[in-house]
């Protein structure tokens, strides 16, 4: 098949089911598109979509079209996002990922290094979704917990988050500081979504105050610490974010199981190009700066 464009507007078409659709994504005029298919159909014989009201829906032969056109797709973005990454030179855009509740910690380093290389542009992507390292959507992701295992990534440990139980001191004058566990189960606490009980340190709430009262819940670790700040309860928060507020008082210290790492995480085909050596070292340079309440050892046995 020479002509690429011609399966592109189809594997459109087939995508999002209309003329229109297709035309507004590739942006070309609708009548490019129909005629784009009706080469298509013409040089392989056969129908590649059904048209009905609605719009066009794609035959067996369309659909294995599709699946060829999809992979091109896919290797086309691939191959883009690493060639953006490549070059010898300190400048173009750099796409960092992480946690959004990691964004106090990252922003002032990004911005650091965009004052000292003005020729980067910065692209800070967070939240849940894991953005694809191989497909070019960002040059280097920062990730907590466990280490990534995605195949063709290179790994790094950045540093160990400590986390403990805390309160606000508004909460704390309200309620009293609890000494044990039995006053500790008397108290209101804030966590995550039930979906995440996983997590060691809700674990240990579970185990050892079964049936306390969880009066706020928040959808990701941001909101949960944000409602503890703000006096919902009791709640679970890494040591380097309660140190930036004026009013937290540690109510039980952090527990060797309740640590969380962190991982730089970059696809083994930017890994060695200048733009990203020269940040992940920038990076690296920072986090052994960010205090003892963050780092190896920060809560051993």
């Amino acid at each position: 098949m020479d002509n690429w464009d011609e399966i592109r507007t189809a594997y459109q078409v087939a995508r999002v089911g209309t003329v229109s659709g297709a035309a507004e994504i590739l942006g070309v005029h609708h009548a490019t598109v129909i005629r784009h298919i009706d080469a298509l159909e013409e040089r392989l014989g056969t129908k590649l979509f059904q048209r009905h009201a609605r719009g066009y829906s794609a035959t067996e032969a369309g659909q294995d079209l599709m699946q060829v056109a999809q992979t091109t797709d896919d290797q086309m973005t691939q191959l883009v996002g690493r060639i953006r990454g490549q070059g010898d030179s300190v400048k173009g855009d750099l796409i960092v990922t992480s946690l959004a509740s990691l964004s106090p910690l990252l922003t002032p380093v990004l911005v650091d290094f965009q004052r000292q290389h003005p020729d980067v542009d910065i692209q800070f992507l967070t939240g849940d979704r894991l953005f694809r390292l191989e497909y070019g959507e960002a040059h280097v992701a920062i990730r907590a917990g466990q280490a990534p295992d995605q195949p063709d990534n290179v790994v790094q440990k950045l540093t160990t988050q400590c986390v403990a139980l805390y309160g606000s001191q508004s909460y704390i004058d309200e309620m009293g500081l609890p000494k044990n566990i039995e006053e500790l189960r008397k108290h209101r606490f804030v966590a995550g979504e039930k979906s995440q009980k996983r997590a060691p340190f809700y674990r240990w709430l579970e185990e050892k105050l079964g049936g306390a009262r969880v009066s706020y819940r928040g959808s990701d670790f941001l909101s949960v610490e944000d409602a503890v700040v703000a006096g919902a309860g009791l709640g679970f928060m890494t040591e380097w974010r309660a140190e930036m507020q004026p009013d937290m008082v540690q109510v039980v210290a952090p527990k060797p199981e309740w640590v969380a790492q962190l991982w730089l995480v970059t696809h083994v085909d930017l890994h060695r190009t200048l733009k990203v050596q020269t940040f992940l070292k920038f990076l690296k340079e920072h986090a052994e700066t960010w205090g003892p309440s963050i780092g190896a050892g920060c809560c051993d046995a």
